[in-house]
């Protein structure tokens, strides 16, 4: 991941594992459902090439789909998890801690009485600290 790509995931952790979460519980759901294809008549029609008519087969599609989405979720969530170690500072870990839970800058701002030019800068320095650690881990 790029410089970019640690702040947005750093931004958007929050509301990933609220999804990560939600994807589970759906599938975990999912998992005693049945799907029924066509039956009688309709089953022996012939169907027009290229679109699937198949309700079976459109519920699969939609589950892979779903657990790719799962899957790149959880692949960014665990990038942040992995790097946590690497944020020592104090000041810096509660301000990560804020921006993981989902608080803007402005908040986490009033909250640690600093001016939200001076959580900028610690946000750098997070999103530096992390990309340092994946470039040594490589």
């Amino acid at each position: 991941m790029n410089k970019e790509q640690i702040e947005r995931a750093i931004k958007d952790y929050n509301w990933m594992i609220r999804e990560i979460k939600r994807q589970r519980q759906m599938l975990e759901k999912d998992i005693g459902t049945k799907v029924v294809s066509a039956s009688g008549v309709e089953a022996t029609l012939p169907k027009s090439k290229g679109v699937i008519s198949d309700p079976v087969v459109k519920e699969v599609i939609r589950r892979d789909r779903k657990s790719n989405w799962l899957s790149k979720l959880e692949k960014k969530v665990l990038f942040i998890q992995e790097r946590l170690p690497a944020i020592d500072e104090p000041r810096e870990v509660v301000v990560l801690e804020c921006m993981l839970d989902g608080m803007t800058i402005s908040a986490i701002s009033k909250h640690m009485g600093l001016s939200r030019k001076n959580i900028y800068t610690i946000k750098e320095t997070i999103v530096q600290k992390m990309l340092q650690f994946t470039q040594s881990s490589q």
